[in-house]
């Protein structure tokens, strides 16, 4: 049973998630503030935690400062608003993922199990992960596509050579569009792969995903240009050798 660490401040996102979460067999230790639950992690350690960034005594940013002092414990944060500086600094420490409130309960253990199939396999030995060497073949763990490799049992992106941090939704969007690499993919198409059909999102989001993606290639190559928007269509990746 893997063990959650749900940080928040409001008493009625913690009773909600965690009765959730719950039900779908994980453990959860609960706590409002950043303070207490580093105490309760020091003492006992979790498999991942679920942090809320605004919060009194200590926030989810300085939580995971300390935290990354002496454990990579994987970090899902929920953020109050789409706030791009407080992805930036904790991408830059080490966090996994983004979720902005109000968010749908099934959307969060979505994430939360993807995260942990992440962590479970960055885990094991490079020669029991099956590569391909074929830069078109999807068959394999790792997929090349001109500059871009993208492992996806280990959730690593490189650019170049250069590492580049994603969350989980904005990997997904990649490599569906990368899989086929030319061929417009739709918002739709695209919010069918980042998304449970049961939770609904407008093509906005898909945008701002987008826009995430190209600062975050531009931030290792300022000329990035492998992300193509058709106006009224969708997007397209296009192969940069």
């Amino acid at each position: 049973m893997p063990q959650i660490v749900l940080v928040d401040d409001d008493a009625n996102i913690l009773a909600s998630v965690r009765m959730a979460l719950e039900a779908e067999g994980f453990g959860v230790r609960s706590f409002t503030d950043g303070e207490s639950a580093l105490e309760g992690l020091a003492q006992t350690p979790a498999d991942i935690g679920v942090f809320d960034i605004k919060m009194p005594r200590m926030d989810g940013l300085e939580l995971l400062r300390k935290l990354r002092q002496t454990s990579q414990m994987p970090v899902v944060f929920l953020t109050s608003k789409d706030d791009e500086i407080d992805e930036v600094f904790g991408l830059k420490m080490g966090a996994d993922d983004y979720i902005t409130k109000p968010f749908s309960q099934r959307l969060l253990i979505e994430r939360i199990r993807a995260v942990l199939r992440r962590t479970k396999a960055r885990a094991k030995p490079a020669h029991e992960t099956t590569q391909s060497t074929d830069s078109q073949s999807d068959n394999g763990a790792v997929m090349t596509r001109g500059r871009l490799t993208l492992d996806a049992e280990r959730h690593d992106c490189l650019w170049g050579g250069k590492t580049v941090s994603l969350t989980v939704t904005e990997f997904i969007i990649l490599d569906a569009l990368a899989r086929r690499p030319g061929v417009v993919k739709s918002r739709d198409s695209l919010m069918d792969a980042a998304y449970d059909d049961q939770i609904y999102v407008d093509d906005r989001t898909i945008d701002s995903h987008i826009k995430r993606l190209r600062r975050k290639f531009r931030q290792v190559d300022k000329t990035f240009d492998a992300i193509e928007t058709l106006y009224g269509v969708g997007y397209k990746f296009k192969e940069v050798h």
